[in-house]
């Protein structure tokens, strides 16, 4: 009997799933169906890039995927039935033995008439919109994070006859290490940026509004009977597997997840990608009777783009905590970019980076699986 494992999501976490999957089991045994409404995968790190009117190297998931043997749908999920397992979507149902649940996140709370850069279509909004604005207009972004960060310095280098500002609830990078944080208020001083601190309530009047204060994950999984966290991810255990039910796992942005100090992941590529690996590892593991992986999910780093000439690499310990090193400027801009492109070659070419050991499904672990 054929194994049916269906990805929801090619963003990073989810077209690594589907990846790793291909590289690790037969295609005798299983049949891969990775599902996106979005026919080409988006490097959704570059959004800022793409807001000022950069161009992206298109991606079509069927050009990445053939040859792999994971089928690629193009239609949006609209429910997921954990209990019959079943997905509904615009193209209609899908069945499943095993699924993983890669849909993500997106802005949330965004104000009316506010711009934000969660996603691809919403970036060309925003760049619309900026190319519509006349020298001396005046640009807000919201929210102290990465993405604000990016954002801001990315509009800021790109339309130098803007008047730029930034609003946070906190301090300006307040998280970071005294080298960065100094690092950061330099480029922001040479970009002319302004900079609105400890903003809690207070109201800011500008032409144009870039949200990215808050993300949330997409409903999808709240209106299931999975087990999921007050933000609506999915509750998982230390292999990315549904902690109510395993024959579904969450990676990504979609679960609430630890990594292997036992800390709670962010939101964000650098989880994306290892929770994905695990996922499939563990799933091929328990398939085929082998021995599933340990959690060892940490990070190193967190790369801050400062437009396109400036940046910064904050090391980090595993469990996400600053350290008081850093490295700034062209260095940091050639580590962040290298990384970039690398996250992104390894989604173009999925069987490429690692040697395929395409093992058969045991008939055992199969059934126990499906009945699980």
């Amino acid at each position: 009997m054929t194994h049916r494992i269906v990805v929801l999501g090619a963003g990073y976490a989810g077209a690594n799933a589907a990846g790793r999957l291909a590289k690790r089991l037969h295609p005798a045994d299983t049949e891969i169906t990775l599902v996106n409404a979005d026919p080409e995968f988006v490097e959704r790190v570059r959004m800022h890039q793409l807001a000022v009117g950069q161009d992206l190297k298109p991606r079509k998931l069927t050009d990445v995927f053939a040859n792999t043997g994971v089928r690629v749908r193009i239609a949006r999920v609209a429910a997921v039935d954990a209990e019959r397992k079943i997905v509904d979507t615009d193209g209609g149902e899908i069945a499943y033995d095993t699924l993983v649940y890669a849909l993500g996140s997106t802005a949330t709370n965004v104000p009316e008439n506010a711009y934000n850069i969660a996603g691809k279509q919403a970036a060309k909004r925003l760049h619309a919109r900026l190319e519509d604005l006349g020298a001396g207009g005046t640009v807000l972004v919201v929210g102290g994070g990465l993405t604000g960060i990016e954002a801001v310095t990315e509009i800021a280098e790109a339309r130098p006859d803007l008047n730029v500002s930034f609003a946070v609830r906190g301090g300006l990078g307040d998280w970071l290490s005294e080298k960065a944080r100094q690092h950061l208020r330099q480029a922001f001083d040479r970009l002319g940026i302004t900079v609105h601190e400890g903003v809690d309530g207070r109201t800011l009047d500008a032409e144009v509004t870039v949200w990215t204060a808050g993300f949330a994950v997409h409903p999808i999984a709240a209106a299931t009977t999975l087990e999921v966290s007050a933000s609506g991810q999915i509750v998982v255990d230390e292999t990315m597997r549904s902690v109510s039910h395993p024959d579904v796992y969450a990676v990504g942005d979609a679960a609430l997840a630890q990594g292997g100090s036992g800390s709670t992941l962010r939101m964000s590529c650098a989880s994306g990608v290892p929770t994905a690996h695990l996922a499939a590892d563990a799933i091929a593991a328990r398939l085929t009777g082998r021995e599933v992986p340990k959690n060892k999910i940490g990070y190193n780093g967190q790369c801050i783009s400062l437009g396109r000439n400036d940046a910064v690499m904050q090391w980090v310990t595993p469990d996400d905590q600053p350290k008081d090193s850093a490295l700034t400027g062209k260095a940091a801009v050639r580590l962040k970019e290298f990384i970039c492109k690398s996250a992104a070659w390894s989604i173009s070419h999925p069987t490429v980076l690692m040697p395929s050991r395409r093992r058969h499904v045991t008939t055992a672990s199969a059934v126990l699986e499906t009945a699980l």
